[in-house]
């Protein structure tokens, strides 16, 4: 799309799961001969070009590639980022934070945005603990449905359910001007959220685009492993949830943050021409929504 130079522009830099694709023990990946076929964690980045401002959401361990993409179409206007913001402490979701140190870049007081579970963890545990000792990262505290002001972009954290570990799990809604678009790469189930009082549907129709939890497209593809310890929503069982949705709203789900066992990943896989024939989508990296 073109940009014009005050517009706030929202870039997916990584659609996979924390391991990234191919991932590692998986020789049989076509990707690990077909680059344009792999694909890093997910993180998406968010560039206000009036001011410069950029924030990244999640630090994944393929943050150098993602930080280096995201400068390409969004060039620093000063400090390498105006923030980052945390979903949760699950690998692919805030280790990149180590390239920010003094191994790597060495920066001073990067503003990251964390939950309270999620800013002790870091504070307590080394090596993450240094970077807030050397001042390396500034921990900005984040509260469950507080909104963040960052000038012509509004950020607002909520806890989903999801396995904690080491910290609480939050989604992101991430407003400009224009446009709004959910942000939840990891939750258990939808049905887990009902009991809470939410419903994912109420929330989709609060936005304009819904980048969603897509880590499995079904039940049985992890052989070997009980998918049940690591608990996602199936693609397979949203677009059944969803199948009842106006076009309107099916249109607006992205399914993001692709395991490397989902066939989804592919374009021309006949799991991703389903999702597709349902009215559903799929995120790609590099692709740019205006808000």
């Amino acid at each position: 799309m073109a940009n014009s130079g005050d517009s706030i522009e929202l870039i997916v830099l990584g659609t996979a799961q924390d391991g990234g694709a191919p991932q590692m023990g998986h020789n049989e990946d076509p990707a690990w001969r077909n680059a344009s076929l792999k694909r890093t964690a997910t993180c998406l980045g968010v560039v206000d070009r009036a001011s410069g401002r950029r924030w990244m959401f999640d630090a994944t361990p393929d943050i150098r590639d993602q930080l280096y993409r995201f400068d390409s179409v969004a060039p620093p206007a000063g400090s390498v980022l105006d923030g980052i913001f945390l979903t949760h402490a699950h690998m692919g979701h805030y280790t990149g934070l180590m390239f920010f140190g003094r191994e790597s870049m060495g920066v001073r007081n990067l503003p990251v945005h964390a939950m309270p579970r999620m800013a002790a963890y870091l504070s307590n545990n080394g090596p993450w603990s240094q970077l807030v000792r050397l001042g390396n990262i500034a921990l900005k505290p984040l509260t469950d449905g507080k909104p963040i002001a960052l000038g012509r972009v509004t950020v607002t954290p909520f806890l989903v359910p999801h396995r904690e570990e080491f910290s609480e799990v939050v989604g992101f809604r991430i407003d400009g001007p224009s446009r709004k678009v959910l942000f939840i790469p990891d939750i258990d189930h939808w049905e887990d959220w009902d009991v809470r009082g939410v419903r994912i549907e109420d929330e989709i129709a609060k936005v304009d685009v819904a980048y969603l939890d897509g880590t499995f497209h079904a039940d049985d593809e992890l052989p070997g492993r009980d998918i049940s310890k690591v608990p996602h929503p199936t693609i397979v069982s949203s677009m059944r949830r969803f199948g009842s949705l106006a076009q309107s709203e099916k249109s607006k789900i992205r399914f993001i943050h692709l395991n490397w066992s989902n066939p989804v990943r592919f374009a021309d896989s006949p799991a991703r021409r389903e999702v597709l024939a349902n009215g559903f989508a799929v995120a790609e990296e590099m692709e740019r929504l205006a808000l």
